[in-house]
């Protein structure tokens, strides 16, 4: 079995498995999306979701946040760590959303890298959940599961996993594909035990690097 025939049938066994499965960050505007993701640096999902809650009701739209004084958005982001470079990035990001984009998101992906605090794992989950656009998601656990799989071999570095699975990932499937490797890595592929690959739906054809 080569590598794409492998990832063919992950792809199909997970969709079955986790057929509902997206973005564990809530949000109903692309901009919220934007300040979620770069929260969720070094925090878990369900932490900024508690946390966002404060910060939109005190700033509601990107005209309100660009306006915001960043020790204010750093005193409400604190909980998430890193509180100042985030609060920092937050604030320069809306501005630029206000002045240059007309309080819109770009849908193109350099234009997204180019905004403060965003890097190629924000900007994918933006162009794939948003504007359902072709993006594959290297978080934590796309590139412990990957590598666990044999999907590719001994890679770590977001940007070069990214180019391995672009190469055997059709495109259209890559954004629901990240998505269910973090239901399959919170719920049986862990890393903080021993992974449950007696009840996991992709054993027989996981390499199991690394269990």
């Amino acid at each position: 079995m080569t590598k794409k025939q492998r990832a063919l049938e992950i792809i199909e066994r997970l969709k079955k498995e986790y057929p509902d499965a997206g973005c564990t960050l809530d949000y109903d505007q692309a901009w919220k999306l934007l300040v979620s993701v770069r929260l969720a640096a070094q925090c878990t999902d369900a932490r900024v979701n508690i946390v966002v809650e404060k910060l939109y009701e005190k700033f509601p739209d990107v005209d309100a946040l660009a306006d915001a004084p960043v020790e204010e958005i750093e005193a409400i982001v604190k909980p998430c760590g890193l509180g100042h470079s985030k609060a920092r990035d937050i604030s320069a990001c809306m501005k630029i959303l206000r002045d240059k984009y007309q309080g819109k998101v770009p849908d193109d992906f350099d234009e997204l890298l180019s905004l403060p605090g965003v890097g190629r794992k924000s900007a994918n989950l933006v162009m794939g959940d948003v504007f359902g656009k072709p993006a594959i998601v290297t978080d934590t656990h796309c590139i412990r599961l990957v590598n666990r799989m044999g999907l590719v071999d001994g890679i770590r570095e977001p940007a070069k996993v990214e180019k391995e699975l672009w190469k055997i990932i059709p495109p259209e499937e890559g954004s629901d594909f990240c998505h269910r490797l973090v239901y399959h890595g919170r719920e049986v592929c862990t890393a903080r035990t021993h992974p449950y690959c007696e009840k996991c739906c992709i054993s027989d054809i996981c390499k199991k690097v690394g269990v």
